[in-house]
Parts: structure tokens; sequence; C-alpha cells
């Protein structure tokens, strides 16, 4: 994750953030039309890089390397099935079966700004338990973006998460957290889920975060796979992924990337 201080933005180059983050909305709306039974993660990649290529974008997570001892990312998306938490790896292999939960996260850039954002679909009928995980970590998400106005802190958002998951049940993964967004796909702050209203960093107006709840049915504690990047939950529990990029507003925060394309898809 980036250090240093959150960068503002100029209204200009929200403007050019709000058509990245309306190509990775519309890009997950592509990917959910054909998430299915039977069909690969590989499959789902491969949708989404044309999509975005097509969209005169790049994909930034393509080729991502975030520390000097990691391997690049070689994917276009992280395609997290049932109890990866974050950062699957599409693979040729990894065939998606009636009754899975998917978390496909998605970063582009345009025009030299980042759009990011995921979505935790349901593959086929999905239980009960998971229809709740998915709809209390979405909730999470809109939780929090109502804290992220000009006054209050980092820790505002992290606090309203962490109270409305933690109160049905759910745990927080600690480790992962949003962050600033802009020409880097992660810059400063952090954005934990789970903290003390009034501490962190201080919200200031055309501040843009990536907020991104990531929910455990089962505890918080999580392990990285062989393959350096896929995060999992310990004990092997569903978790669910949600995520919008916000800007800080006074009063209301306005979100950039939407969820309407997918519903519309999904639901349709």
């Amino acid at each position: 994750m980036a250090k240093g201080k959150p960068i503002i933005k100029t209204e200009e180059e929200i403007e050019i953030m709000r058509e990245s983050c309306l190509l990775v909305s519309k890009t997950l709306a592509e990917v959910g039309k054909n998430i299915k039974p039977g069909i690969s993660t590989f499959q789902l990649d491969a949708i989404a890089e044309e999509f975005i290529l097509d969209n005169g974008a790049i994909p930034v997570f393509k080729d991502y390397k975030p520390y000097k001892d990691v391997k690049a990312y070689p994917y276009t998306l992280c395609t997290s099935v049932n109890e990866e938490v974050v950062h699957g790896m599409p693979s040729k292999n990894r065939i998606l079966q009636e009754g899975d939960i998917i978390s496909v996260d998605c970063g582009v850039v345009k025009n030299g700004f980042v759009g990011d954002s995921a979505y935790t679909f349901p593959v086929g009928v999905i239980s009960p338990k998971k229809k709740r995980l998915l709809e209390a970590t979405k909730q999470s998400l809109y939780k929090g973006i109502q804290r992220a106005v000009t006054g209050n802190f980092v820790g505002d958002v992290s606090n309203a998460v962490q109270m409305y998951v933690e109160s049905l049940g759910y745990s927080v993964v600690r480790e992962m957290v949003g962050h600033g967004v802009g020409k880097n796909l992660h810059e400063a702050p952090e954005v934990p889920n789970y903290g003390r209203r009034r501490t962190g960093q201080l919200l200031r107006e055309r501040m843009v975060i990536a907020i991104e709840p990531m929910i455990n049915m089962g505890k918080a504690a999580i392990k990285t796979a062989d393959d350096e990047w896929t995060v999992y939950a310990s004990d092997r529990h569903p978790s669910a992924h949600f995520e919008h990029t916000v800007v800080i507003r006074t009063g209301k925060a306005e979100i950039l990337t939407t969820f309407e394309f997918i519903e519309a898809s999904v639901n349709s």
C-alpha cells in the first residue's frame, strides 16, 4: 500500500476518474452476465480483459507488483471463490459450481486515472446463509460510505463497517484494507474495515478512496496460498467482498462506481 499524504483531486481529475469508474462498473456487469455453473474463472478473466481493451483502457491489476519480493499479478481480475477472501487467481481448472459465491475485483486505468470496484456474485442458487452474508457485506459498504464525508475521519468509516457486520455475527478481515485511489491503484490513506471513531486520517473534500469491506462468515483469520496472492479464510468458511470508489464531499459522499449495471444484468 502507498504511504504518504492523501492526494486531493481537482474537479477535472474527478471527472476523468468518473469515466474510469463507469467503465470498471460496466466491466463487472459484463462479467456478471457470464457467471453461471460450468464457466471457469479464466474465461471470466478473458471476457473482462477484452471488454476493457475494447473500451480504450488498460487492466490495472495485470502485471501489478506492489512489493519487490512479490511476483507480479498476471491477470485482469481477482476471482475469489467461496472461502477465498481476495486476490484469487483465475484458472482454467477453477470451474464454478451451483451454490458457489465469487468475488470479482476489477480495476482499469483510462486517461491516466484508475477506477476500482468489486462485487460478490451468487453462482446459480445459493444457500440462505451465503445470501445473508452477501447482503450484510454489501450493506456494510454503504454504512461506511455514509460516514465518508468532509470533516470525519477514516476511523468513522472503518467503525461503521465493523459495528454493522459484527452485530450480525460476522468477522472483519483486518489485514486487508481499502485505500486511496487516483493516478495509482493504491494511494494514501489506508482504509481499514475496523477501528475507532474519530481516529486516523482526517477526510478532506475531494479525496478519493476505495472502501471495500471483506467479511468472513466464520473467524477473521486469513492465510495466503502458495501462489503468493490468493488470500483465504483460515477456517474455510465463506467470505464476501464489495467495493466502491468514492469522493469525499461535504454532507454526502459521491459514489463514482455503480452496481446498477451489474444488478440489471444479473436480474435480467
